[in-house]
């Protein structure tokens, strides 16, 4: 769904243990990981790069994103949220793909397309069961 090319800049929320960060940076991304639980991001942020994996690690709240960094070109959530977040909408840029399931305790994956500075596009792709994605928690 993202259609990621070589190169690209992807913000990815809910780094997780780093399998779907491994998977971008072997695509050719320059990925931008932000992960909420302290003790897997401590985790993840030391061992990738340990067996090769060189991305840009944040510990914070993915609902935020990464401000200073966008625009970005994909963006792809990990977790189920409830909306989605107006946050991640401008960090996208123009012509970029966001990928997120949306929905409490059954999501729809959702994808977004940016076709101009404040126009989206929007097709779902079926349910699906994700973790959540928490906001405004505290990080543990």
């Amino acid at each position: 769904m993202l259609q990621l090319k070589r190169g690209e800049k992807v913000l990815e929320i809910g780094t997780g243990s780093g399998y779907q960060t491994s998977v971008l940076l072997e695509m050719g991304a320059k990925v931008f990981t932000v992960e909420r639980q302290k003790e897997l991001y401590d985790k993840t942020k030391t061992f990738l790069p340990s067996i090769g994996y060189s991305a840009k690690f944040f510990y914070g709240d993915g609902y935020k994103g990464l401000p200073v960094f966008a625009p970005f070109d994909k963006i792809i959530i990990t977790a189920g949220a409830p909306i989605i977040p107006d946050a991640l909408l401008s960090q996208l840029k123009v012509g970029g793909r966001l990928v997120i399931p949306v929905g409490d305790k059954v999501q729809i994956m959702t994808l977004i397309e940016k076709i101009a500075d404040k126009k989206f596009e929007k097709t779902e792709f079926g349910e699906f069961k994700f973790v959540p994605l928490l906001e405004d928690k505290e990080w543990g």
